[in-house]
């Protein structure tokens, strides 16, 4: 399994950054491994809520059935998928005010048969990349 964190420094307060992540609707504005929905996205979401989309690493894409696990507004959503070749993928945002900022953490974690060896430690370094484009797509957007 591999599990990537970073931490961010946003110049906003939780409640915006809450409403831009929270929203699925605009996971394509700044979450890079988000390709698109191809189910309709709720317009209330919570525990347990479901929705199919496309997830891209290393330019491999992979439809995954996601579920919210976690809804704990406007703090954490954590959500985790399924994907073909048994590929589980999970992405947890917690948001905690800093003042006039916030900060944000965001854990992704991949798991499957496929994900061993070689293929690992690509997937690992282009999520990290990734990650960090997605963390600056999302400072712009709440800027």
């Amino acid at each position: 399994m591999i599990t990537i964190e970073k931490t961010a420094e946003l110049p906003a307060g939780a409640d915006k950054i809450w409403s831009v992540v929270s929203d699925l609707g605009r996971w394509q504005d700044w979450l890079t491994i988000h390709q698109k929905w191809k189910s309709e996205v709720p317009a209330q979401v919570g525990e347990g809520t479901k929705v199919t989309g496309v997830a891209s690493v290393l330019n491999m894409p992979n439809t995954i059935e996601w579920v919210v696990d976690e809804w704990d507004a406007p703090r954490k959503l954590a959500i985790s998928g399924k994907g073909l070749a048994g590929a589980v993928v999970t992405i947890s945002l917690a948001v905690t005010p800093q003042g006039d900022s916030s900060e944000l953490v965001v854990t992704s974690s991949f798991d499957g048969q496929m994900i061993v060896g070689a293929i690992a430690g690509a997937i690992e370094r282009a999520s990290k990349k990734e990650l960090d484009t997605s963390l600056a797509n999302l400072e712009k957007l709440v800027a």
